[in-house]
């Protein structure tokens, strides 16, 4: 089994490379944010099955690492740190860490987390590139009128391009993912703005209103009461017993 370790800490990492090696794996690691995501473009080789990633990068924060990797690749993340405190935790995971594991951590414990999280994944075939996951269900946005363009960062509406913010676009491209879905106060902050929303409440909200009022689509976003926000994927003025006209 293919890991990636990612650790700027030279003297932790050979001893963790030792005991995997042992343990079977075929290790490689990477002391920077950017070498890790270097390593994971895929090269014909059998791809990687699990990533462990440290947060104390010295080039980029592991969270951000974290994020570029799911945005790209389903390979499972272990995040391996020192920080043991329950909001970095949560924002890991939020940003789509398969698991967690504080230091200093006993070693059959991680070794049996590395094997749980690898279980649950099946990576390409070797040559094969994974596909990142594209912004899903636009085609359920059409009653809309929505075009999101995700490389271009570009939105329109019937056709009228919509000057959108980062945040609006970044906030609007996570909702349009999974239509429908129901996403937690919590992990909208961890995805867009790279932190706890607790005390930031209103900052979403008010985004939440500039998106509504800009795409002129005021019964697109749907507060959930409690929970987060979802996009509704159907248009009101157009239901499965009414197509389209035209």
């Amino acid at each position: 089994m293919r890991l990636l370790l990612v650790e700027d800490d030279d003297r932790v990492a050979a001893a963790l490379v030792a005991v995997l090696s042992r343990h079977g794996f075929q290790v490689r690691h990477a002391r920077s944010g950017h070498e890790a995501l270097d390593a994971l473009v895929p090269d014909g080789s059998d791809p990687y099955r699990v990533v462990l990633l440290d947060l104390g990068l010295p080039d980029r924060d592991g969270f951000e690492v974290c994020s570029r990797i799911r945005a790209g690749s389903g390979v499972p993340v272990i995040m391996v740190t020192a920080r043991a405190d329950i909001r970095s935790r949560i924002h890991g995971l939020n940003l789509g860490a398969d698991d967690y594991i504080t230091k200093p951590y006993d070693m059959g414990e991680l070794l049996a987390r590395i094997h749980a999280v690898a279980r649950r994944f099946q990576p390409p075939a070797a040559g094969q590139a994974e596909q990142p996951e594209a912004v899903g269900g636009l085609g359920s946005l059409e009653s809309w009128g929505i075009s999101i363009d995700r490389e271009r960062r570009r939105v329109s509406v019937a056709g009228r391009d919509v000057a959108l913010t980062r945040k609006e676009f970044d906030l609007l491209a996570l909702l349009a993912q999974s239509p429908g879905v129901v996403y937690r106060r919590e992990q909208i902050f961890s995805e867009v703005w790279q932190s706890g929303w607790e005390g930031n409440g209103r900052t979403l909200e008010v985004h939440i209103g500039s998106l509504r009022t800009k795409l002129a689509l005021p019964g697109l976003v749907e507060a959930v009461r409690g929970v987060g926000y979802r996009l509704i994927p159907q248009s009101p003025s157009q239901s499965p017993s009414q197509p389209p006209a035209g």
